[in-house]
């Protein structure tokens, strides 16, 4: 009777190892520069401007399903922009926002760390890390827009 019972029950989570395989771990996704705030809806945005099947099959490995409730209206208290130094002439678009956007938000701080792929690096309101979004090929606008977006209203300020 316990060798069925505990036969049955290595099946079923065997069963359940098989429908979630399809899923990235959230370290497999930041790896990959997705994040947990990605929607599936924004999959499907991601599929009508980049032809490349394979990451947009990665983004929906990672996404959220969309609802009422949905991380969309996550907000953060503040955010800092981390990028290496060294590697900043990669990135213009980076560069512009911090040059010509960055103003506008009070509660974003550019931080400079060694190797680090440009990414923002999500805050609570008592300044803990919450989210880190990797931002390697996000246009200026963009990064204006996801700010507006997912900073508390009385953090953006424009």
């Amino acid at each position: 009777m316990v060798r069925s019972v505990a036969l049955r029950s290595l099946i079923l989570l065997c069963g359940l190892g098989l429908a979630f395989s399809d899923r990235f771990s959230a370290k497999q996704c930041e790896d990959l520069g997705f994040t947990s705030l990605a929607l599936c809806s924004d999959c499907n945005t991601l599929a009508e401007y980049v032809k490349d099947e394979e990451l947009v099959s990665d983004c929906r490995k990672c996404c959220s399903e969309d609802s009422d409730n949905s991380l969309s209206k996550v907000t953060f208290s503040g955010a800092i922009l981390e990028v290496c130094m060294r590697k900043l002439g990669f990135y213009p678009e980076i560069v512009a926002f911090i040059e010509e956007e960055k103003d506008e938000f009070a509660h974003v701080r550019v931080q400079y760390a060694y190797a680090s792929p440009p990414k923002l690096i999500m805050l609570d309101s008592d300044g803990h890390h919450k989210e880190t979004i990797r931002i390697d090929n996000w246009k200026r606008d963009h990064i204006r827009q996801f700010l507006k977006e997912k900073l508390k209203p009385n953090v953006a300020s424009s």
